[in-house]
């Protein structure tokens, strides 16, 4: 990867930089960081991973996905650099990966504020001091002499991320945080408390609790790189128009239609929680649930608080690593599930919906468990026009 940006021109050093990393909210938070930063007259590159529909969302500019002949000059010319750099190192086993090759093509940007959202169960086996592997490996971002925005706030951890050297550090609820958070049509009114200022009733039309720890640090963060306080009423304006693709994204109403790319046990709870605190739902709950291997299916479905009346329609995410449906199915019947196996999660979306009975106005329709699966049923909302075209909730 150094030599590939070496070969570039350290393209990554043209910019300033916020970097996020952690277990959950990460693409929330860059969306909620974009939208400030555009809100103040910057143009703003966003890169992240993995995308819902269309790989082109990886690299977005402005919030809007790199166009398609645009995304291929791109690669093109990495790929004939790429021949050069092989050339100059003299192995095959130097060939760049797939996933290095798109964030070569993204790598504009100079890492000076590091933001880490929470540390949480995933990609572990969950043995020994897990959370501590996982800080140690967040922590791997933060670049020494730059700056820190920490939303994890579990003292024990903190060492963790102060030892790699940040020049200054805001932790949540100690230096920044939530004052007051109400539920409100569509949303939650907020007020957030930063080091240099105070932000009073802020709309954040996105749905869950979770949501404004997310968007202080993002407030926490544009402070940082900016050294000021922000222009509240930007502020607002900047949430007011908040979209979250497939983040407890509502796409229909009575019957409710829900996706959200919860993909392990914290998000899995958290989908619970926003579900049980701000729906009220009087009839049946039908889940589409497709994950990937490696995930413990049992802990996800008690996560999402599965039980006796909910109907779970198992799918396969398009992905290799694909968990086998089958499995879906076997742990959502032991939490006494009625249980089908659709494993297209397209196909799976359109059951849910539609058959074997369309779902009733007081019923709540759930996708969750992967981005692919996610992705997979957004691009199929479309198809049954329930995603409008600007991706609006109706």
């Amino acid at each position: 990867m150094r030599h590939i940006v070496d070969v570039l021109g350290d393209p990554q050093q043209a910019y300033p930089v916020i970097h996020l990393t952690g277990t959950n909210g990460k693409g929330s938070t860059a969306r909620m960081i974009s939208t400030l930063l555009i809100a103040h007259a910057l143009s703003v590159g966003t890169y992240t991973s993995p995308h819902l529909e269309h790989i082109t969302e990886r690299i977005a500019w402005n919030l809007q996905p790199i166009d398609v002949e645009e995304f291929g000059r791109v690669l093109g010319e990495l790929a004939a650099l790429e021949s050069l750099m092989l050339e100059e190192m003299g192995s095959s086993e130097a060939r760049p990966s797939h996933f290095e090759l798109l964030t070569a093509a993204a790598f504009s940007y100079f890492a000076q504020v590091a933001v880490v959202t929470n540390v949480g169960k995933d990609h572990t086996d969950a043995t020994g001091d897990w959370r501590r592997r996982i800080a140690e490996e967040k922590a791997g971002i933060i670049t020494p002499g730059g700056d820190l925005v920490l939303g994890e706030t579990d003292p024990v951890l903190r060492p963790v991320f102060e030892a790699e050297g940040p020049a200054q550090t805001w932790v949540r609820e100690s230096d920044f945080g939530i004052e007051t958070d109400e539920v409100a049509l569509g949303g939650h009114l907020v007020d957030v408390r930063t080091p240099l200022g105070r932000y009073e009733e802020v709309f954040l039309p996105v749905h869950g609790a979770h949501q404004g720890d997310n968007a202080a640090c993002a407030i926490a963060a544009v402070e940082m790189l900016f050294g000021r306080q922000l222009n509240v009423d930007l502020v607002r304006e900047a949430f007011a128009s908040l979209r979250l693709p497939g983040r407890f994204e509502v796409l229909h109403r009575a019957p409710l239609l829900v996706l959200d790319s919860a993909h392990n046990p914290d998000g899995a709870r958290t989908t619970a929680r926003t579900l049980a605190e701000e729906f009220d739902i009087q009839g049946r709950r039908r889940w589409v649930l497709g994950m990937l291997g490696g995930r413990d299916v049992d802990e996800m479905v008690e996560g999402f608080g599965i039980r006796p009346g909910d109907q779970v329609v198992a799918c396969n995410p398009d992905w290799p690593r694909a968990m086998p449906a089958k499995d879906v199915a076997r742990a959502a019947q032991e939490h006494g599930a009625d249980v089908e196996v659709v494993p297209a999660p397209a196909e799976a979306l359109s059951f849910a919906w539609r058959t074997p009975a369309a779902a009733g106005e007081g019923d709540v329709v759930m996708v969750a468990g992967s981005h692919y699966t996610v992705g997979d049923a957004r691009t199929q909302c479309r198809r049954l026009d329930l995603l409008p075209p600007d991706g609006a909730p109706d």
